[in-house]
Formats: C-alpha cells, structure tokens, sequence
C-alpha cells in the first residue's frame, strides 16, 4: 500500500531519514552527489529533484526488496539507510520536521529506492510544473529491510542542453 504525499522540494531534495538522525546534508552535496541525484549521510539521505517546486511523493514500506521496473522511470537510485529508531521520516528539505510523514519499520538497516518520472516535462514547465499532472515530477521511494550495502544508481537521467 503506498501513501502518497505532496512535498516543497526545496533546495531540488527531498529528505528520507531515521526519526532520530542528524539530517545535515549541506556538505555531503558533492558535485558528484548533485550529478547522481543522491546524497548520503549517517541517518539520512537526500534525494535530487529536477524541479525546485512541489513534488508529487508516493512512500511504500515493504517487506522484501521490490522488482527491477526502471524502464518505467527516468532516474532510478538506491542506498542503505541505518534506521535506529524504527521510524521513517520522509519530508522537503525545508518542512517542520515534527510535522513531517512518519513510517514504522523494523529497527535496522534499510534499503531505499528512489525512481522519478516525468523529469523533462517538470523541467521544462519549471516552476509551473505542479500546475498540472502531465507536468508534475513523480519520486517513488519505496523501503525494505536489508543489510547495509554501497549507494548504487541504477538508471541515470540526464538533464538536455536547453
């Protein structure tokens, strides 16, 4: 079952944490980081968008790792989180951390799997992209347990020359 949430993707990111983690994430912005869509630190991750606007943000916790669907995705990302807590915090960079999404799952390492769609139309509607679903840029994260394991990106979207 998914939960679908609508987030500011301030600063281009979205922020999946352990309820109790630190969650600073400005130096770990690598170029590197920005270029894969993905920023990792203890107790967080933070994932890339294209746009700087409201982002459209399904969340499913599972108990297993999911199929292999990139083909239905734009840029696919995946990296181990050490959930301590227990508690899932999924939230834009900016929004009141107690007020943000939370999801029971087991206390342990977790594996997190970010795919976004619809890059390029979002991108080039830019700030007017969630005026419209066909313009919208869709993040799918979806949440299993499983031992910790290096970042991997998967599918890589690359932004056209304009």
């Amino acid at each position: 079952m998914a939960t679908n949430l609508e987030l500011f993707a301030d600063y281009h990111q979205i922020h999946v944490m352990d309820e109790e983690g630190e969650g600073d994430f400005g130096d770990a912005w690598t170029d590197q980081a920005v270029q894969d869509g993905l920023c990792v630190t203890d107790g967080g991750l933070a994932v890339g968008t294209a746009v700087n606007v409201t982002v459209a943000v399904s969340v499913h916790i599972l108990g297993e790792r999911p199929a292999d669907d990139r083909e239905d995705f734009d840029h696919v990302v995946e990296a181990g989180l050490h959930l301590a807590s227990g508690r899932l915090v999924v939230m834009g960079c900016s929004e009141y951390f107690p007020d943000s999404a939370r999801f029971d799952m087991p206390a342990d390492w977790v594996r997190v799997r970010a795919s976004r769609r619809n890059l390029a139309a979002a991108v080039h509607a830019d700030i007017d992209s969630y005026e419209s679903p066909e313009t919208t840029e869709h993040l799918r994260l979806q949440a299993w347990p499983a031992p910790f394991s290096a970042p991997d990106i998967i599918k890589r979207w690359v932004q056209p020359e304009t």
